[in-house]
């Protein structure tokens, strides 16, 4: 069985003349800010001429279905998704794909030389797992979910499995949305301090606690082969995320899963590069030809708990002015679009506005130059708390503030209008209490709450218009 990696959860397995391809990602950078880390390029025309026998996708996130990744593939290739909404299929439809399937828990599916069986991830919602079988070899890519306890026993009697594609980056999206909650000083607390050799010529990195649950999951897969997956990328060269968002380093998880797993062997796998696997060994196969690496690949994360977040208004001037009507957009939302949408939700119950609030928020352009919109929140009903014609509108009314939220306005424009996720968003909360969820940010909620496929939709809308 051939194993190849594509890029972040994406891989080609080849077997008996068949080729899959899961969540395949053929763009850098992709989901708008996530560069190839360590950095490729795709050579498109070779891509086109790909036959796969079949893709699998794990998930509708947009790192891992992308149409306009998918829109390079022959629309007779069988599409299986674990889905639980009816609106991606239709979509995928809608792009010209003819063969649409909907993966079941534990069911499998046989493609030529292959048996595929999606199993059930922690958050089954959203997330799946794959369980590929092909020439009496077992392979689990957990892609980035959590395992699910249930799952792990069921799992386990098929150890010791020849390979484990294991997520072994956790994003600290928390910590960058709300740093000033989840930062005292300069120490974060899952800090400890061991540092991780760094490579030739890069600081040494400090490690961290990894996940208490992730040695006897392993340990219990028993795996021969273990592959560090998913979360290879970076956000754009001037990010502070990129120091902030990903703590564990390629060093780190493979000597703490070669201590709790002393007969596996801990394979890295960049994009392009392929082993075939046997049921005696891992052998080095040749690379995939259109995923071209660009530079120095043998590069790790650089994680600095003490960096300082800089303001949101430095951030927003990375980004191009907005048009006449796209800022128009942004101002209507702010003055209308916001209210008509928080109060058509309904809050939970534990909510940190269920008890009277104020709320602001502050919308930079791409000078840096901020427009403030105060708001009066109790529970599921918001009412305007400034005055609506200054530019930076000042509050009506003496009642402190407590939670703030700030966006640069090419960002809110692009979560409106163009279906951008909340990672790349560098939206920023201040003063958000410790027994808050962020989830509850009016912000956050209202756009992203009840929403579904909206990347996917406006690719697709794109990819249409320019047809």
């Amino acid at each position: 069985m051939k194993i190849s990696r594509i890029l972040h959860a994406g891989y080609v397995f080849e077997s008996g003349g068949t080729q899959i391809l899961f969540d395949p990602i053929f763009e850098n950078p992709f989901s708008r800010n996530c560069h190839a880390f360590p950095d490729v390029r795709f050579d498109p025309d070779q891509i086109r001429q790909l036959t796969p026998d079949a893709i699998f996708i794990s998930h509708f996130h947009d790192d891992h279905c992308s149409f306009d990744s998918l829109h390079l593939l022959p629309r007779a290739t069988p599409v299986y998704l674990y889905c639980l909404f009816e609106e991606l299929f239709a979509m995928l439809r809608e792009l010209g794909f003819t063969n649409v399937n909907s993966l079941e828990i534990d069911q499998p599916v046989h493609v030529g030389a292959f048996e595929i069986i999606a199993r059930r991830a922690l958050d089954d919602e959203v997330d799946s797992m794959f369980h590929i079988r092909a020439e009496g070899l077992n392979i689990l890519n957990v892609v980035d979910s959590w395992m699910d306890p249930h799952t792990l026993e069921q799992l386990k009697a098929y150890a010791p499995w020849d390979m484990v594609l294991w997520p072994f980056q956790t994003m600290r999206e928390v910590d960058v949305i709300a740093p000033s909650r989840t930062r005292d000083g300069d120490t974060a607390p899952e800090l400890v301090c061991a540092p991780v050799p760094a490579m030739a010529g890069a600081r040494a990195t400090p490690a961290v606690a990894l996940p208490d649950d992730w040695p006897g999951q392993l340990q219990a897969l028993n795996p021969r082969y273990v592959v560090p997956s998913s979360c290879q990328f970076v956000q754009e060269p001037w990010s502070w995320y990129n120091h902030a968002m990903f703590p564990i380093t390629y060093r780190q998880f493979a000597q703490d899963a070669g201590a709790w797993l002393p007969a596996a062997h801990v394979v890295r796998l960049d994009p392009s590069v392929a082993f075939e696997l046997t049921p005696q060994a891992l052998t080095p196969a040749a690379p995939l030809p259109w995923v071209i690496p660009v530079g120095d690949q043998d590069v790790d994360f650089q994680y600095d708990p003490a960096i300082k977040p800089p303001a949101t208004a430095d951030i927003a001037r990375r980004f191009p002015a907005l048009t006449v009507e796209q800022a128009a957009l942004v101002l209507d939302f702010c003055q209308r679009g916001l209210l008509q949408k928080y109060e058509e939700m309904e809050l939970p119950d534990d909510s940190y506005f269920m008890e009277p609030r104020r709320w602001q928020l502050t919308v930079f352009d791409h000078d840096g130059s901020g427009r403030r919109f105060r708001y009066r929140i109790h529970g599921d009903s918001i009412e305007r708390a400034d005055i609506e014609d200054g530019s930076i509108a000042a509050a009506t009314d003496s009642q402190p503030l407590g939670w703030t939220t700030e966006i640069p306005a090419a960002k809110l424009y692009a979560g409106l209008a163009l279906g951008e996720s909340l990672t790349s968003m560098y939206l920023r909360i201040n003063g958000a209490p410790e027994d808050a969820d962020i989830a509850d940010d009016p912000l956050i909620r209202c756009l992203f709450n009840d929403a579904f496929g909206a990347y996917q939709a406006a690719q697709l809308k794109r990819l249409k218009e320019t047809a």
